[in-house]
Protein backbone atom coordinates (compact mmCIF):
# COMPACT_ATOMS: atom_id res chain seq x y z
CA UNK A 1 0.00 0.00 0.00
CA UNK A 2 1.50 3.39 -0.96
CA UNK A 3 2.54 6.08 1.79
CA UNK A 4 -0.05 8.35 2.38
CA UNK A 5 0.89 11.89 1.49
CA UNK A 6 1.52 14.22 4.47
CA UNK A 7 -0.71 17.77 3.97
CA UNK A 8 0.96 20.24 5.59
CA UNK A 9 -0.74 21.54 8.62
CA UNK A 10 -1.92 25.40 8.12
CA UNK A 11 -0.38 27.43 10.87
CA UNK A 12 -3.43 28.54 13.02
CA UNK A 13 -3.41 32.64 13.02
CA UNK A 14 -3.73 35.02 15.89
CA UNK A 15 -7.20 35.13 15.65
CA UNK A 16 -7.60 31.77 15.56
CA UNK A 17 -5.17 30.80 18.80
CA UNK A 18 -6.49 30.53 21.96
CA UNK A 19 -5.95 33.70 24.30
CA UNK A 20 -3.56 31.41 26.66
CA UNK A 21 -1.33 30.10 23.23
CA UNK A 22 -1.49 33.84 21.81
CA UNK A 23 -0.40 35.56 25.29
CA UNK A 24 2.37 32.72 26.09
CA UNK A 25 3.72 32.94 21.91
CA UNK A 26 3.73 37.09 22.79
CA UNK A 27 6.14 36.22 25.35
CA UNK A 28 7.94 33.94 23.85
CA UNK A 29 8.89 36.23 21.46
CA UNK A 30 11.66 38.30 23.01
CA UNK A 31 13.78 35.32 23.07
CA UNK A 32 12.12 32.22 23.14
CA UNK A 33 10.17 29.94 25.72
CA UNK A 34 13.86 29.35 27.60
CA UNK A 35 14.02 33.07 28.73
CA UNK A 36 10.68 34.13 28.75
CA UNK A 37 10.44 33.90 32.06
CA UNK A 38 13.46 36.01 32.94
CA UNK A 39 11.45 39.14 31.24
CA UNK A 40 7.88 38.69 33.05
CA UNK A 41 8.62 42.06 34.69
CA UNK A 42 8.63 43.41 31.17
CA UNK A 43 6.00 41.33 29.49
CA UNK A 44 3.36 41.33 32.12
CA UNK A 45 2.90 45.40 32.17
CA UNK A 46 3.03 45.20 28.44
CA UNK A 47 0.22 42.93 27.81
CA UNK A 48 -1.48 44.67 30.70
CA UNK A 49 -1.18 47.91 29.16
CA UNK A 50 -2.93 46.48 25.95
CA UNK A 51 -5.66 45.70 27.88
CA UNK A 52 -6.01 48.93 29.57
CA UNK A 53 -5.85 50.60 25.98
CA UNK A 54 -8.39 48.50 24.23
CA UNK A 55 -10.92 48.86 26.56
CA UNK A 56 -10.33 52.91 27.00
CA UNK A 57 -10.93 52.47 23.13
CA UNK A 58 -14.21 50.74 23.54
CA UNK A 59 -15.55 53.19 26.25
CA UNK A 60 -14.19 56.18 23.84
CA UNK A 61 -16.10 54.64 21.09
CA UNK A 62 -19.48 54.80 23.50
CA UNK A 63 -18.98 58.06 24.33
CA UNK A 64 -18.07 58.86 20.47
CA UNK A 65 -21.83 57.01 19.39
CA UNK A 66 -23.53 59.92 21.98
CA UNK A 67 -21.77 62.67 20.85
CA UNK A 68 -21.03 61.85 16.93
CA UNK A 69 -17.51 61.48 17.23
CA UNK A 70 -13.89 60.02 18.61
CA UNK A 71 -12.20 63.47 18.69
CA UNK A 72 -14.91 64.83 20.92
CA UNK A 73 -14.80 61.87 23.14
CA UNK A 74 -11.31 61.90 23.55
CA UNK A 75 -11.62 65.92 24.42
CA UNK A 76 -14.56 64.83 26.98
CA UNK A 77 -12.58 61.77 28.73
CA UNK A 78 -9.85 64.21 28.97
CA UNK A 79 -11.62 66.73 30.77
CA UNK A 80 -13.40 64.21 32.96
CA UNK A 81 -11.88 61.01 33.78
CA UNK A 82 -15.16 60.09 35.39
CA UNK A 83 -16.51 59.04 32.68
CA UNK A 84 -14.25 56.01 31.96
CA UNK A 85 -12.83 53.27 34.93
CA UNK A 86 -9.00 53.90 33.67
CA UNK A 87 -7.82 57.57 31.27
CA UNK A 88 -5.49 56.92 29.28
CA UNK A 89 -3.40 60.34 27.67
CA UNK A 90 -2.75 58.31 24.66
CA UNK A 91 -3.93 60.49 21.69
CA UNK A 92 -2.96 59.07 18.02
CA UNK A 93 -2.51 61.38 15.39
CA UNK A 94 -5.45 60.18 13.52
CA UNK A 95 -8.20 59.90 16.49
CA UNK A 96 -9.91 57.32 14.64
CA UNK A 97 -6.39 55.13 15.46
CA UNK A 98 -6.59 52.74 17.89
CA UNK A 99 -4.85 54.04 21.37
CA UNK A 100 -2.14 51.15 21.26
CA UNK A 101 -1.18 52.48 17.96
CA UNK A 102 0.57 55.38 19.70
CA UNK A 103 2.83 52.41 21.55
CA UNK A 104 3.11 50.41 18.67
CA UNK A 105 4.35 53.08 15.97
CA UNK A 106 6.89 53.56 17.82
CA UNK A 107 10.09 53.73 15.65
CA UNK A 108 13.00 55.52 17.79
CA UNK A 109 14.00 55.34 21.33
CA UNK A 110 11.08 52.55 22.01
CA UNK A 111 12.35 51.78 25.39
CA UNK A 112 12.15 55.00 26.44
CA UNK A 113 8.76 55.96 24.70
CA UNK A 114 7.15 53.05 26.04
CA UNK A 115 8.68 53.94 29.73
CA UNK A 116 7.21 57.28 28.89
CA UNK A 117 3.96 56.40 27.79
CA UNK A 118 3.57 53.96 30.91
CA UNK A 119 4.55 56.81 33.92
CA UNK A 120 2.21 59.40 31.90
CA UNK A 121 -0.92 56.70 32.34
CA UNK A 122 0.54 56.24 35.95
CA UNK A 123 0.06 60.09 36.80
CA UNK A 124 -3.22 59.86 35.55
CA UNK A 125 -4.58 56.71 37.63
CA UNK A 126 -3.33 57.11 41.17
CA UNK A 127 -4.65 53.00 41.19
CA UNK A 128 -1.43 52.36 38.91
CA UNK A 129 1.06 54.06 40.42
CA UNK A 130 4.12 51.82 41.16
CA UNK A 131 2.12 48.88 39.33
CA UNK A 132 2.83 49.91 35.54
CA UNK A 133 5.22 53.06 36.19
CA UNK A 134 7.82 50.86 37.72
CA UNK A 135 9.83 49.03 35.08
CA UNK A 136 11.89 51.02 33.23
CA UNK A 137 12.04 49.60 29.54
CA UNK A 138 15.23 51.57 28.94
CA UNK A 139 17.61 50.52 31.95
CA UNK A 140 20.88 49.15 31.01
CA UNK A 141 23.64 47.03 33.46
CA UNK A 142 27.03 47.97 32.58
CA UNK A 143 26.07 50.00 29.85
CA UNK A 144 24.07 47.18 28.12
CA UNK A 145 20.40 47.40 27.02
CA UNK A 146 18.74 44.52 29.33
CA UNK A 147 15.98 44.68 26.98
CA UNK A 148 17.23 46.18 23.46
CA UNK A 149 14.79 48.26 21.25
CA UNK A 150 14.70 45.56 18.56
CA UNK A 151 13.67 42.69 20.96
CA UNK A 152 11.15 45.13 22.55
CA UNK A 153 9.69 45.97 19.35
CA UNK A 154 9.24 42.37 18.38
CA UNK A 155 7.39 41.77 21.49
CA UNK A 156 4.57 44.60 21.01
CA UNK A 157 4.35 43.67 17.54
CA UNK A 158 3.37 40.07 19.18
CA UNK A 159 1.01 41.43 21.56
CA UNK A 160 -0.47 43.98 18.91
CA UNK A 161 -1.71 40.66 16.97
CA UNK A 162 -4.68 40.55 19.12
CA UNK A 163 -7.23 42.44 20.25
CA UNK A 164 -8.16 42.41 24.15
CA UNK A 165 -11.61 44.64 24.11
CA UNK A 166 -14.40 44.43 25.75
CA UNK A 167 -16.36 42.96 22.82
CA UNK A 168 -13.44 41.19 22.04
CA UNK A 169 -12.90 38.70 25.11
CA UNK A 170 -14.54 39.14 28.64
CA UNK A 171 -12.88 40.00 32.23
CA UNK A 172 -12.96 36.32 33.62
CA UNK A 173 -11.03 35.11 30.30
CA UNK A 174 -8.70 37.45 30.01
CA UNK A 175 -8.18 36.90 33.62
CA UNK A 176 -7.20 33.49 33.38
CA UNK A 177 -5.06 33.79 30.40
CA UNK A 178 -3.56 36.15 32.78
CA UNK A 179 -2.88 33.67 35.40
CA UNK A 180 -1.61 30.93 32.78
CA UNK A 181 0.79 33.25 31.84
CA UNK A 182 2.22 33.60 35.46
CA UNK A 183 1.89 30.00 35.83
CA UNK A 184 4.17 29.73 32.52
CA UNK A 185 6.67 32.11 34.37
CA UNK A 186 6.56 29.91 37.15
CA UNK A 187 7.09 26.90 35.47
CA UNK A 188 10.31 28.37 34.30
CA UNK A 189 11.20 30.23 37.48
CA UNK A 190 12.86 28.04 39.52
CA UNK A 191 13.38 27.97 42.94
CA UNK A 192 11.68 31.55 43.23
CA UNK A 193 8.64 30.61 41.50
CA UNK A 194 7.17 29.52 44.51
CA UNK A 195 7.24 33.25 45.80
CA UNK A 196 4.92 34.11 43.95
CA UNK A 197 2.60 31.42 42.20
CA UNK A 198 0.44 28.31 44.03
CA UNK A 199 -0.85 25.47 41.87
CA UNK A 200 -3.98 26.40 40.67
CA UNK A 201 -5.63 23.15 41.79
CA UNK A 202 -4.31 24.02 45.03
CA UNK A 203 -5.91 27.50 45.55
CA UNK A 204 -9.09 25.98 44.26
CA UNK A 205 -9.33 22.91 46.85
CA UNK A 206 -8.71 25.98 49.49
CA UNK A 207 -11.61 28.35 48.04
CA UNK A 208 -13.74 25.79 47.41
CA UNK A 209 -13.74 24.24 51.44
CA UNK A 210 -13.85 27.41 52.61
CA UNK A 211 -17.03 28.47 50.76
CA UNK A 212 -16.85 32.21 50.74
CA UNK A 213 -20.07 33.78 50.87
CA UNK A 214 -20.89 36.96 48.74
CA UNK A 215 -19.77 40.14 50.34
CA UNK A 216 -17.46 38.61 52.88
CA UNK A 217 -13.68 40.02 53.34
CA UNK A 218 -11.09 37.68 52.34
CA UNK A 219 -7.12 38.34 53.23
CA UNK A 220 -4.11 36.91 52.05
CA UNK A 221 -0.93 38.48 54.02
CA UNK A 222 1.27 36.57 51.55
CA UNK A 223 -0.36 37.38 48.40
CA UNK A 224 2.35 36.70 45.72
CA UNK A 225 0.52 37.26 42.42
CA UNK A 226 -2.91 37.11 44.07
CA UNK A 227 -3.88 34.02 42.95
CA UNK A 228 -5.60 32.55 45.90
CA UNK A 229 -7.83 35.64 45.98
CA UNK A 230 -9.22 35.27 42.93
CA UNK A 231 -9.42 31.97 43.25
CA UNK A 232 -11.92 32.58 46.38
CA UNK A 233 -14.11 35.03 43.97
CA UNK A 234 -14.16 32.55 41.09
CA UNK A 235 -15.14 29.86 43.97
CA UNK A 236 -18.05 32.16 45.14
CA UNK A 237 -19.16 33.06 41.58
CA UNK A 238 -19.75 29.32 40.92
CA UNK A 239 -21.21 28.59 44.34
CA UNK A 240 -23.67 31.28 43.18
CA UNK A 241 -24.43 30.08 40.08
CA UNK A 242 -25.02 26.31 40.85
CA UNK A 243 -27.31 27.44 43.45
CA UNK A 244 -29.43 28.74 41.03
CA UNK A 245 -29.13 32.47 41.36
CA UNK A 246 -29.14 34.30 37.60
CA UNK A 247 -25.51 34.47 35.69
CA UNK A 248 -26.43 37.69 34.47
CA UNK A 249 -23.44 39.75 34.69
CA UNK A 250 -23.41 43.61 34.99
CA UNK A 251 -21.45 46.17 33.63
CA UNK A 252 -19.41 48.17 35.77
CA UNK A 253 -18.33 51.93 35.01
CA UNK A 254 -15.77 51.09 32.54
CA UNK A 255 -17.98 48.62 30.88
CA UNK A 256 -15.90 45.59 32.61
CA UNK A 257 -17.79 42.25 33.46
CA UNK A 258 -18.76 42.36 37.19
CA UNK A 259 -20.33 39.18 39.71
CA UNK A 260 -23.54 38.20 39.18
CA UNK A 261 -26.05 41.25 39.25
CA UNK A 262 -27.76 40.23 42.32
CA UNK A 263 -24.42 39.03 44.37
CA UNK A 264 -21.87 41.49 46.16
CA UNK A 265 -18.64 40.73 45.26
CA UNK A 266 -15.62 39.72 47.41
CA UNK A 267 -14.04 42.39 49.07
CA UNK A 268 -10.34 40.89 48.68
CA UNK A 269 -7.05 42.10 50.83
CA UNK A 270 -3.67 41.05 50.84
CA UNK A 271 -0.07 41.83 51.56
CA UNK A 272 3.03 41.43 49.44
CA UNK A 273 7.01 42.18 50.09
CA UNK A 274 8.67 41.88 47.07
CA UNK A 275 7.89 45.51 45.14
CA UNK A 276 8.00 43.10 41.49
CA UNK A 277 5.08 40.64 43.15
CA UNK A 278 3.04 43.48 44.50
CA UNK A 279 3.08 45.03 41.45
CA UNK A 280 2.18 41.46 39.71
CA UNK A 281 -0.80 41.17 42.34
CA UNK A 282 -2.81 44.28 41.49
CA UNK A 283 -2.14 43.90 37.51
CA UNK A 284 -4.19 40.46 38.38
CA UNK A 285 -6.14 42.18 40.62
CA UNK A 286 -7.22 44.78 38.43
CA UNK A 287 -7.29 42.27 34.82
CA UNK A 288 -9.50 40.01 36.52
CA UNK A 289 -11.40 42.98 37.79
CA UNK A 290 -11.83 42.41 41.14
CA UNK A 291 -13.01 44.63 43.88
CA UNK A 292 -9.33 44.53 46.18
CA UNK A 293 -6.54 46.06 48.22
CA UNK A 294 -2.99 44.85 48.07
CA UNK A 295 -0.31 46.43 50.45
CA UNK A 296 3.30 46.71 50.11
CA UNK A 297 5.47 45.24 53.04
CA UNK A 298 6.26 42.90 55.07
CA UNK A 299 2.93 41.13 57.21
CA UNK A 300 5.02 39.59 59.50
CA UNK A 301 6.77 42.75 60.96
CA UNK A 302 4.57 45.31 59.94
CA UNK A 303 0.90 44.10 59.23
CA UNK A 304 -0.78 47.27 56.96
CA UNK A 305 -4.06 46.03 57.38
CA UNK A 306 -5.17 47.64 61.24
CA UNK A 307 -8.53 49.18 62.76
CA UNK A 308 -7.66 51.43 65.94
CA UNK A 309 -4.60 50.22 66.29
CA UNK A 310 -5.42 46.65 66.42
CA UNK A 311 -5.46 44.10 63.57
CA UNK A 312 -7.90 44.19 61.27
CA UNK A 313 -10.08 40.91 61.04
CA UNK A 314 -11.84 39.27 58.55
CA UNK A 315 -14.25 36.33 57.57
CA UNK A 316 -11.63 34.20 55.72
CA UNK A 317 -7.89 33.82 55.11
CA UNK A 318 -6.17 32.39 52.76
CA UNK A 319 -1.77 31.65 52.45
CA UNK A 320 0.64 30.04 51.37
CA UNK A 321 3.82 31.62 53.22
CA UNK A 322 7.21 30.66 52.24
CA UNK A 323 7.70 27.63 54.32
CA UNK A 324 10.86 27.01 57.08
CA UNK A 325 11.43 31.13 57.15
CA UNK A 326 14.21 31.28 59.44
CA UNK A 327 15.20 34.80 59.78
CA UNK A 328 12.47 35.92 62.50
CA UNK A 329 13.67 36.50 66.03
CA UNK A 330 12.13 35.47 69.59
CA UNK A 331 12.40 39.37 69.66
CA UNK A 332 10.25 39.31 66.82
CA UNK A 333 7.54 37.75 68.42
CA UNK A 334 8.29 39.29 72.34
CA UNK A 335 7.80 42.59 70.56
CA UNK A 336 4.81 42.18 68.69
CA UNK A 337 1.96 44.40 70.20
CA UNK A 338 -1.12 42.96 67.86
CA UNK A 339 -1.88 40.43 70.49
CA UNK A 340 -0.92 37.51 67.46
CA UNK A 341 1.66 35.36 69.78
CA UNK A 342 -0.66 34.11 72.94
CA UNK A 343 0.54 32.64 75.56
CA UNK A 344 1.34 29.51 75.76
CA UNK A 345 2.14 29.36 72.03
CA UNK A 346 4.24 32.35 70.79
CA UNK A 347 7.73 31.50 69.43
CA UNK A 348 7.52 28.37 67.15
CA UNK A 349 11.86 28.27 67.15
CA UNK A 350 13.99 30.04 64.92
CA UNK A 351 14.41 27.47 62.21
CA UNK A 352 11.13 27.78 61.15
CA UNK A 353 8.02 30.53 61.24
CA UNK A 354 5.78 28.62 59.68
CA UNK A 355 3.51 28.43 63.11
CA UNK A 356 4.30 31.89 63.41
CA UNK A 357 2.39 32.28 60.17
CA UNK A 358 -0.71 30.83 61.56
CA UNK A 359 -0.64 32.64 64.66
CA UNK A 360 -0.75 35.84 61.91
CA UNK A 361 -3.74 33.84 60.51
CA UNK A 362 -5.51 32.88 63.23
CA UNK A 363 -5.45 36.67 64.94
CA UNK A 364 -6.45 38.02 61.77
CA UNK A 365 -9.82 35.67 61.46
CA UNK A 366 -13.37 37.43 63.13
CA UNK A 367 -15.19 35.54 65.79
CA UNK A 368 -16.77 33.24 63.16
CA UNK A 369 -13.70 33.26 60.54
CA UNK A 370 -11.97 30.60 58.90
CA UNK A 371 -8.75 29.98 57.14
CA UNK A 372 -6.86 27.76 54.94
CA UNK A 373 -2.92 27.73 54.92
CA UNK A 374 -0.55 25.63 52.91
CA UNK A 375 2.46 24.86 55.16
CA UNK A 376 6.01 22.50 55.12
CA UNK A 377 4.67 19.14 56.44
CA UNK A 378 7.24 19.24 58.79
CA UNK A 379 4.79 21.73 60.66
CA UNK A 380 2.62 19.13 61.04
CA UNK A 381 4.91 16.45 62.98
CA UNK A 382 8.37 17.90 63.93
CA UNK A 383 8.85 17.94 67.48
CA UNK A 384 6.75 14.89 68.11
CA UNK A 385 7.89 11.71 69.72
CA UNK A 386 11.05 13.66 70.65
CA UNK A 387 12.66 13.39 74.13
CA UNK A 388 11.99 16.76 75.57
CA UNK A 389 10.04 19.92 74.57
CA UNK A 390 10.33 21.79 71.20
CA UNK A 391 8.92 25.04 70.19
CA UNK A 392 7.28 24.28 67.39
CA UNK A 393 5.77 21.38 69.04
CA UNK A 394 3.78 23.38 71.57
CA UNK A 395 2.61 25.98 69.39
CA UNK A 396 0.67 23.29 67.54
CA UNK A 397 -0.29 21.78 71.03
CA UNK A 398 -2.12 25.25 71.43
CA UNK A 399 -3.56 25.03 68.58
CA UNK A 400 -4.72 21.31 69.27
CA UNK A 401 -5.58 21.96 72.93
CA UNK A 402 -7.95 25.20 71.82
CA UNK A 403 -10.25 23.00 69.16
CA UNK A 404 -9.00 25.11 66.43
CA UNK A 405 -7.98 22.71 63.65
CA UNK A 406 -10.52 21.69 61.59
CA UNK A 407 -9.05 19.30 59.20
CA UNK A 408 -5.53 18.62 57.54
CA UNK A 409 -4.91 17.45 53.96
CA UNK A 410 -1.59 16.02 53.07
CA UNK A 411 -1.04 16.62 48.98
CA UNK A 412 0.57 15.23 46.67
CA UNK A 413 4.84 15.14 45.80
CA UNK A 414 5.70 17.29 43.12
CA UNK A 415 3.11 20.40 42.76
CA UNK A 416 5.03 23.13 43.91
CA UNK A 417 7.66 25.12 41.51
CA UNK A 418 10.23 25.84 44.29
CA UNK A 419 10.19 22.28 45.77
CA UNK A 420 9.29 18.33 45.49
CA UNK A 421 8.00 18.39 48.69
CA UNK A 422 4.32 17.43 48.90
CA UNK A 423 3.64 20.42 51.64
CA UNK A 424 -0.10 20.20 53.96
CA UNK A 425 -2.97 22.28 53.56
CA UNK A 426 -3.36 23.60 57.29
CA UNK A 427 -7.80 24.38 58.13
CA UNK A 428 -8.77 26.20 60.98
CA UNK A 429 -11.80 27.47 61.90
CA UNK A 430 -12.92 29.62 65.17
CA UNK A 431 -16.89 28.50 65.18
CA UNK A 432 -16.57 25.01 64.76
CA UNK A 433 -19.80 23.23 64.35
CA UNK A 434 -20.71 22.00 67.47
CA UNK A 435 -20.51 18.30 65.68
CA UNK A 436 -17.37 18.54 65.25
CA UNK A 437 -15.88 19.72 68.35
CA UNK A 438 -13.13 17.62 69.61
CA UNK A 439 -12.22 16.31 66.50
CA UNK A 440 -9.69 16.66 63.63
CA UNK A 441 -10.61 15.71 60.03
CA UNK A 442 -7.58 14.35 58.38
CA UNK A 443 -7.16 13.03 54.76
CA UNK A 444 -4.31 11.94 53.08
CA UNK A 445 -4.45 12.64 49.68
CA UNK A 446 -0.59 11.50 48.53
CA UNK A 447 -1.88 9.39 45.84
CA UNK A 448 -4.50 11.86 44.19
CA UNK A 449 -2.66 13.03 41.15
CA UNK A 450 -1.18 13.20 37.63
CA UNK A 451 2.29 12.97 36.35
CA UNK A 452 2.80 16.28 34.31
CA UNK A 453 5.76 17.69 32.97
CA UNK A 454 7.48 19.56 34.77
CA UNK A 455 4.99 19.04 37.41
CA UNK A 456 2.51 16.93 38.64
CA UNK A 457 -0.82 18.13 38.99
CA UNK A 458 -4.11 17.47 40.45
CA UNK A 459 -7.23 16.59 37.61
CA UNK A 460 -10.62 18.29 37.96
CA UNK A 461 -11.81 15.16 39.36
CA UNK A 462 -9.70 14.75 41.85
CA UNK A 463 -9.88 18.91 43.30
CA UNK A 464 -13.73 17.57 43.46
CA UNK A 465 -13.17 14.39 45.08
CA UNK A 466 -10.62 16.32 47.11
CA UNK A 467 -13.08 19.58 48.25
CA UNK A 468 -16.38 17.53 48.88
CA UNK A 469 -14.44 15.09 51.12
CA UNK A 470 -13.31 18.09 53.12
CA UNK A 471 -16.47 19.74 53.12
CA UNK A 472 -18.22 16.66 54.18
CA UNK A 473 -16.28 14.81 56.26
CA UNK A 474 -16.65 11.95 54.18
CA UNK A 475 -14.57 8.99 55.95
CA UNK A 476 -13.14 6.99 53.14
CA UNK A 477 -10.25 4.00 53.38
CA UNK A 478 -7.00 4.94 52.61
CA UNK A 479 -7.95 8.44 52.12
CA UNK A 480 -9.69 10.17 55.27
CA UNK A 481 -10.68 9.96 58.77
CA UNK A 482 -11.86 11.62 62.03
CA UNK A 483 -9.54 11.39 64.39
CA UNK A 484 -10.43 12.75 68.01
CA UNK A 485 -8.11 15.03 70.02
CA UNK A 486 -7.37 12.38 72.42
CA UNK A 487 -5.76 10.06 69.90
CA UNK A 488 -4.27 13.42 68.77
CA UNK A 489 -2.52 13.79 72.05
CA UNK A 490 -1.34 10.32 72.41
CA UNK A 491 0.32 10.35 69.23
CA UNK A 492 2.10 13.73 71.00
CA UNK A 493 0.47 16.05 68.60
CA UNK A 494 1.43 15.00 65.61
CA UNK A 495 -1.39 16.09 62.81
CA UNK A 496 0.12 14.64 59.56
CA UNK A 497 -2.58 12.49 57.67
CA UNK A 498 0.19 10.29 56.87
CA UNK A 499 0.46 8.95 60.40
CA UNK A 500 -3.30 8.22 60.40
CA UNK A 501 -4.01 7.06 57.24
CA UNK A 502 -1.69 4.67 55.21
CA UNK A 503 -2.38 4.92 51.67
CA UNK A 504 -1.49 1.49 50.58
CA UNK A 505 -0.89 -2.24 52.04
CA UNK A 506 3.19 -2.08 51.50
CA UNK A 507 3.47 1.89 52.54
CA UNK A 508 4.52 1.30 56.81
CA UNK A 509 7.43 4.34 56.38
CA UNK A 510 6.45 7.84 56.40
CA UNK A 511 7.31 9.96 52.96
CA UNK A 512 11.36 10.42 52.66
CA UNK A 513 10.64 14.00 51.48
CA UNK A 514 9.04 14.96 54.92
CA UNK A 515 11.96 12.68 56.82
CA UNK A 516 14.52 14.73 54.84
CA UNK A 517 12.89 18.29 55.63
CA UNK A 518 12.15 17.47 59.45
CA UNK A 519 15.93 16.12 59.37
CA UNK A 520 17.07 19.35 58.20
CA UNK A 521 15.38 21.47 61.15
CA UNK A 522 16.59 18.87 64.02
CA UNK A 523 20.22 19.59 62.57
CA UNK A 524 19.30 23.67 62.80
CA UNK A 525 17.75 23.20 66.24
CA UNK A 526 20.81 21.23 67.44
CA UNK A 527 22.99 23.87 66.19
CA UNK A 528 21.32 26.86 67.52
CA UNK A 529 21.15 24.80 71.09
CA UNK A 530 24.80 24.56 70.35
CA UNK A 531 25.54 27.84 69.98
CA UNK A 532 23.38 28.99 73.05
CA UNK A 533 25.13 26.65 75.36
CA UNK A 534 28.43 28.06 73.79
CA UNK A 535 27.32 31.00 75.18
CA UNK A 536 26.73 29.83 78.80
CA UNK A 537 29.78 28.05 79.02
CA UNK A 538 31.75 31.77 78.13
CA UNK A 539 29.62 33.49 80.68
CA UNK A 540 30.68 30.82 83.40
CA UNK A 541 34.55 30.86 82.22
CA UNK A 542 34.55 27.10 81.05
Amino acid sequence: MPAKKKTAKKAASPKDKSLESWIWDAACSIRGAKDAPKYKDYILPLIFTRRLCDVFDDELNRIAAEVGSRKKAFQLAKADHKLVRFYLPLVPDDPEQPVWSVIRKLSDKIGEGVTTHMRAIARENPLLQGIIDRVDFNATTHGQRDLDDDRLSNLIEAVSTKRLGLDDVEADIIGKSYEYLIRKFAEGGGQSAGEFYTPPEVGTIMSRVLQPEPGMEIYDPTCGSGGLLVKCEIAMEEKVRSAGNPARKSKSKGGQDCPPSSVAPLKLFGQEFTPETWAMANMNMIIHDMEGQIEIGDTFKNPKFRVKGKLRTFDRVVANPMWNQDWFTEADYDNDELDRFPAGAGFPGKSSADWGWVQHMHASLNDKGRAAVVLDTGAASRGSGNAGTNKEKTVRQWFVDHDLIESVLYLPENLFYNTTAPGIILFLNKDKPKTRQGQVFLVNASQVFEKGDPKNFIPDAGIQRIADTLIGWNEEEKLSRIVDLAELKKNDYNISPSRYIHTSDAETYRPIAEIVEELKVIELEAKETDKALGKILKQLGI
